[in-house]
């Protein structure tokens, strides 16, 4: 057995809200995904910790000190910290487009400053010891597209104001490269649009199943990597890929999201299609969850990157059925213990 204690090992608390809704399913609880993160073990071993979303009905972004206090409490009634924060900066909740009108982008960014003061109570409160705030460019590809050059433009300039506010809390921010964001839907763009926002607390959230369709092209033809012809049988050619792209991207991950994907976009409720995520064990998963997270937590000579303390695990837009079995966390915590034994360390 290892005796690896670092990356930490995270669930994720947002599968509970993402894609859930109205015009999809029930909303999970807060209390019910801390509960079930809290009692998943593996041969003695147990998750660390749990990474937030600041969205109602989880967490009310507009929250109170004594609000923040009390969750604090919770996490650690469950043995668990905190880690990095999904920020709200969507239209539709009080956020704005990064390349929208001046009131969207101020939007945007108030919504990172708020997610920046969350996080600093729970830094205070001694359970976040790590992490990150998560932020996109709140923007879909095709309108994106119709302008590019002042989009993106737009993009960083939003960024560049979300950086600064976030340096005052000490928090770095993280973009999620997701097929499903304009300027940033595919790992050129993502990596064009970071390396102009030029701040020292501005890097990369690479989740395994979303980078996964970077490969693919989907929403960016001219920036696929697998060729046309790509079969998934061809494991040399898979990893060829993962490799070029990793090469780009790596240097620029400051958070991680361990994750399966079929090689399919899929969505619910109100999200956009994007990576589908699929249980570690799912038959057609395309991935080698420990053998392809080499990918991102070693350089390209093979030794660790050590570029952050946690590791988190991602199942956005599971059915209810399977996210309330104990037994699909359980299970997901013996592929993040794998990814940990193969490239972790001991402190």
């Amino acid at each position: 057995m290892s005796e690896n204690n670092y990356p930490k090992l995270h669930n994720a608390a947002w599968p509970g809200v993402v894609g859930k809704g109205p015009d999809s399913e029930p909303t999970i609880g807060l209390d019910t995904m801390l509960e079930m993160t809290a009692v998943a073990e593996v041969d003695g071993t147990g998750f660390d910790g749990i990474d937030l979303f600041l969205y109602d009905p989880h967490i009310d972004i507009d929250s109170s000190e004594d609000d923040i206090k009390a969750l604090a409490g919770k996490i650690a009634g469950h043995g668990l910290e905190a880690g990095s924060l999904v920020a709200p900066v969507w239209p539709d909740i009080g956020g704005g487009s990064a390349m929208g009108s001046k009131e969207d982008r101020k939007n945007f960014v108030t919504q990172v400053k708020k997610s920046c003061e969350i996080g600093n109570v729970l830094r205070e409160e001694g359970v976040r010891p790590n992490g990150v705030i998560r932020i996109d460019s709140a923007v879909d590809p095709a309108t994106w597209a119709e302008n590019p050059e002042e989009g993106t433009r737009l993009i960083v300039q939003t960024w560049r104001e979300a950086c600064d506010v976030a340096a005052d809390y000490g928090e770095d921010l993280a973009a999620e490269g997701e097929i499903c964001w304009g300027g940033m839907h595919s790992w050129k763009t993502m990596e064009q649009t970071l390396e102009a926002v030029d701040r020292p607390n501005i890097g990369f959230q690479a989740d395994m199943a979303h980078t996964l369709l970077y490969l693919l092209g989907y929403n960016a033809p001219d920036d696929r990597i697998l060729p046309q012809d790509f079969e998934w049988g061809d494991r040399e050619t898979l990893t060829e890929g993962l490799e070029e792209m990793t090469a780009a991207l790596r240097p620029w991950t400051i958070d991680f999201h361990v994750a399966q994907n079929d090689g399919t976009v899929f969505g619910s409720g109100t999200h956009d299609k994007t990576g589908r995520h699929c249980l570690p064990d799912d038959p057609d998963g395309r991935l080698d969850i420990a053998e392809d997270a080499g990918h991102w937590l070693r350089d390209e000579n093979g030794e660790l990157t050590k570029a952050f303390n946690h590791i988190c695990w991602d199942g956005c837009m599971f059915p209810n059925e399977v996210m309330l079995q104990q037994e699909t966390w359980n299970g997901i915590l013996a592929a993040m213990i794998e990814v940990r034994n193969r490239h972790g360390w001991s402190e």
